[in-house]
């Protein structure tokens, strides 16, 4: 990858449309300054003394923050929060990103706020160290009447967006925003629909996806296929190869410091490898930069091994920025290549 093929890519972007179906939650994080440590009178405990808040889209919302710092014209985010205080905020951070547009995306009584609460220790001249995190999660199934109308709007979006992502972030099965009847109105829509790139990320792995391209880690290319977990560079391409032909779609597949792996369902496969480390990392938002980058890469005319070199720069970015769910511009890309 060059600069100035960089450049040709990216100055696509911003004509793009892009929706991002999926769960998007609340990332809060608290800054404690333990310069402030107290103990509680009535507990004997230790006391954090917050700081600062901050509060920014996680999950799916990582990847919605990558595509706002690519620059993507248009963001459409499709999916719910709760009728609460944490989807209060969560939709004032959407509203204040430039391109995003909510109408997709909606509070309702029936589910509370995704939220991941991350205290975090603050010291002079130290990375930010995080303690025990607050999860507030829904473990019920997603109503029917809620499902419903996600399908609706990725059914509208379809024929209107260059790209849509689903990313499913919940550990329950049918308790976040891609349900099974979800995936159902996509499949159908993506036998009769022009084609695009429709990228599909699940924290739970992909079984079950189908007629989408699929963004996985190694081992969940291994659980998958039945690859051994302990597989060589050749072998993942094996796999990821007989993947995407049995799919009929694109397979890309992140192996941390061995970098990238891409295959096509004609036989080929690329291998990019990862960018040398420049200090401390915290890998917290890399898959999201991936599948972000890879997505809007692709929307803009991306051939695959140079997909896979703009999705390895911005990860390799993300990667340095500790303490949040990070994100990477195209300048800070155009940087990394000198």
């Amino acid at each position: 990858m060059t600069p100035d093929r960089l450049s040709e890519i990216a100055s696509r972007y911003s004509k793009l449309r892009i929706a991002v179906v999926g769960d998007l939650c609340l990332d809060r994080y608290l800054e404690i300054d333990p310069s402030r440590a107290e103990v509680s009178i009535e507990t004997g405990l230790p006391v954090y003394n917050v700081a600062r808040v901050r509060s920014q889209p996680g999950a799916a919302g990582t990847i919605l923050n990558n595509l706002v710092a690519l620059g993507v014209g248009q963001i459409f985010p499709v999916g719910f929060c709760g009728e609460d205080g944490e989807g209060y905020e969560l939709l004032r951070a959407l509203g204040a990103l430039p391109g995003v547009d909510t109408a997709h995306f909606f509070q309702t009584s029936a589910r509370r706020t995704f939220t991941y609460c991350k205290p975090l220790i603050m010291e002079p001249g130290q990375p930010p160290r995080e303690l025990n995190r607050l999860d507030s999660k829904n473990w019920t199934p997603t109503p029917a009447e809620v499902a419903d109308r996600i399908a609706d709007s990725v059914e509208k979006l379809r024929g209107a967006v260059d790209a849509v992502i689903l990313m499913d972030q919940v550990d329950v099965e049918e308790t976040g925003v891609v349900t099974k009847s979800v995936l159902a109105r996509v499949e159908a829509l993506e036998k009769k629909a022009a084609p695009i790139p429709v990228l599909a990320d699940s924290r739970r792995g992909l079984r079950g996806f189908s007629s989408v391209i699929f963004k996985m880690n190694a081992a969940e290319l291994s659980a998958l296929t039945g690859m051994p977990a302990q597989s060589s560079l050749e072998e993942v391409r094996s796999a990821a190869v007989e993947l995407a032909q049995q799919n009929q779609r694109a397979v890309f597949v992140t192996m941390a410091e061995r970098g990238l792996v891409g295959a096509l369902p004609d036989g080929r496969s690329e291998h990019v490898p990862a960018l040398a480390l420049r200090g401390t990392i915290d890998v917290v938002g890399a898959g999201d930069s991936v599948t972000a980058n890879l997505a809007a890469a692709l929307a803009g005319g991306a051939e695959l091994r140079e997909a896979l070199s703009v999705a390895a720069l911005a990860s390799s970015i993300v990667i340095h920025q500790l303490g949040t769910s990070g994100s990477a511009s195209v300048a800070q890309m155009k940087g990394l290549l000198g």
